[in-house]
């Protein structure tokens, strides 16, 4: 896990005080407590975390001032998960926000009585986290996006820019075998009206990352989305420049960092909604009455600048189409 230090730190950029220790603990005893369950490291949750805390703040509550939260992540170790939540629920927080699909199932595991609020990219009636969409029922409720859905939209997009490609190489996490089922669905039913071959590589460390790369022979890869991969983003776009890949993934510092194109949702803005969600608990709301969100917005982001290293010609069409141009 994170330092101490580290956390403290983190606490400060986002407004938090970092308080002397009698009145800090004084002060904090009577404020509602959050937990944040997450899967990946402090580093990779750290845009989402800063959205979080905007979306509490249009409800009101400013961490530090009138809200507590406590942050349990399992830097890329889901096994972990589990123990994390029952350190949430044993601490008797308020609501827990869970960030991706195994920490909302491991946080539904642990509590039918805490409210749970999740982010997810998957669907959660499959995941079992609630009953229907517009109904959730129980304690849970959450925000979902279409990261897993818009797979097949990233092979047309890689067909559109390189019209000859026909080997694609899909890099997945193993250890999500729900987000990769789901995600392998879409891309497999779109692959043979493209001309398309898949192969499926896997990796859920950084050593993995480096195997693939150092052995990689295929036309263009596309990048699952996985809170581990998130969280490596700039490091992803750095290898597929060095070893000279045209890459699509998720999200923007992928193709600031090297990578060629990103499309997908705006991660800001999923979880600025698990904030309110959240906010809206705290004030008295029960979870399941609440609808769950889908945040339909996309962006598509290209690099031009890397697309000219690699040799690759930019169709006029499907660069003025791009939300954003890095050049």
């Amino acid at each position: 896990m994170a330092s101490y230090i580290e956390r403290r730190k983190f606490l400060a950029a986002l407004g938090g005080a970092v308080a002397g220790p009698l009145a800090a603990r004084a002060q904090q005893a009577a404020m509602p407590v959050i937990g944040f369950l997450g899967s990946t490291s402090l580093q990779g949750y750290r845009a989402r975390l800063h959205a979080f805390a905007v979306g509490l703040k249009e409800e009101g509550y400013i961490e530090g001032q009138n809200v507590v939260v406590e942050y349990r992540l399992a830097e890329d170790h889901d096994d972990r998960l589990p123990v994390l939540s029952a350190e949430l629920v044993r601490r008797q927080v308020r609501v827990i926000a869970a960030g991706g699909s195994p920490a909302s199932v491991a946080a539904k595991a642990a509590t039918a009585t805490i409210p749970i609020v999740f982010e997810t990219a998957s669907d959660p009636v499959t995941l079992g986290l609630v009953a229907s969409l517009s109904r959730p029922g129980g304690n849970l409720t959450g925000v979902t996006n279409l990261n897993v859905e818009v797979g097949q939209k990233k092979l047309e997009l890689l067909r559109e820019l390189l019209p000859s490609a026909t080997n694609i190489a899909i890099l997945v996490n193993p250890s999500s075998a729900t987000i990769t089922e789901q995600f392998m669905r879409a891309l497999q039913a779109a692959a043979p009206a493209l001309g398309m071959q898949l192969h499926v590589l896997y990796a859920s460390t950084d050593r993995d990352l480096d195997a693939v790369f150092a052995a990689l022979r295929t036309d263009a890869l596309v990048i699952g989305p996985y809170l581990f991969f998130n969280s490596r983003m700039e490091r992803l776009g750095a290898l597929t420049l060095r070893y000279a890949v045209p890459a699509i993934f998720t999200y923007r510092p992928f193709v600031a960092a090297g990578g060629l194109m990103s499309y997908g949702a705006d991660e800001t803005e999923t979880y600025r909604l698990v904030g309110i969600y959240t906010g809206k608990i705290l004030k008295g709301a029960n979870p399941g009455d609440l609808p769950i969100q889908r945040v339909t917005k996309v962006e598509l982001i290209i690099n031009l600048k890397t697309a000219k290293a690699l040799g690759i010609a930019v169709p006029l069409a499907l660069s003025g189409r791009a939300d954003e141009v890095i050049e």
